[in-house]
């Protein structure tokens, strides 16, 4: 009998099985688009930096409005850790967590400054060494400011990935580590798109759209649920 992988003994689907669940999803969903920017629209690594920082645990509407007041004031390493620490928390208050992201951007840009001569790195590597700056962060910067091959995972992606049975994880990171692995190669350009846009439209949060989906016969939920 052929061994199995880890994933496969879990439940997860198959090689095969992935391939064709991509290859749908390549069809249906739209990829990266031309005009695909950093995250929250910004438009140079230091900025999308910040905003994917302020973006942890807050709705979009709010992290758009929390870098847009930032922003005002200072859009480099440098000008940030002019302003006091209570000019950032107000300018960021709508995100959440304020105080705590505050000490975060001063401590990543000091980091920049100090250590990188106020260079964002362009490896996952690079960005993870960076106060604050998680694999999803990292992912996301490398994928939408950098043009990087690489699937980032925020929470529609862990979702979906999991409950197609793309990945059998816990944690977003664990997904991130899993779908590097076991996603086709060709799939990783666009497979962050193709995954979110599927969770915001068809594989939502509650009441999936199960029974009209294009992947229900190559889906562990579905199987599970009928």
């Amino acid at each position: 009998m052929a061994k199995r992988s880890v994933a496969d003994a879990k439940g997860g689907l198959s090689a095969a099985e992935i391939e064709i669940v991509f290859r749908r999803l390549s069809q249906h969903m739209p990829g990266r688009t031309p005009t695909a920017k950093g995250p929250k629209d910004q438009p140079d690594p230091f900025r999308s930096l910040v905003s994917c920082l302020l973006s942890a645990q807050s709705r979009d509407t709010n992290t758009a409005n929390a870098t847009k007041a930032l922003f005002a004031l200072a859009t480099t390493p440098e000008a940030m850790l002019d302003l006091p620490d209570d000019t950032i928390a107000a300018a960021i208050k709508p995100c959440g967590l304020y105080n705590m992201k505050t000490k975060n951007i001063r401590r990543l840009c000091a980091f920049l400054l100090d250590e990188l001569d106020g260079v964002v790195p362009q490896t996952r590597e690079g960005l993870m060494r960076l106060p604050g700056i998680g694999r999803k962060c990292a992912d996301i910067v490398l994928s939408f400011t950098f043009g990087e091959d690489v699937i980032a995972v925020d929470t529609h992606v862990h979702r979906v990935a999991n409950r197609i049975g793309l990945t059998t994880a816990r944690s977003a990171d664990e997904t991130a580590r899993q779908l590097e692995v076991r996603a086709p190669p060709w799939a990783h350009c666009d497979g962050h798109f193709w995954l979110i846009q599927f969770g915001k439209a068809i594989c939502v949060s509650r009441r999936p759209k199960c029974e009209t989906c294009f992947l229900n016969d190559h889906c562990r939920f579905f199987s599970a649920t009928g």
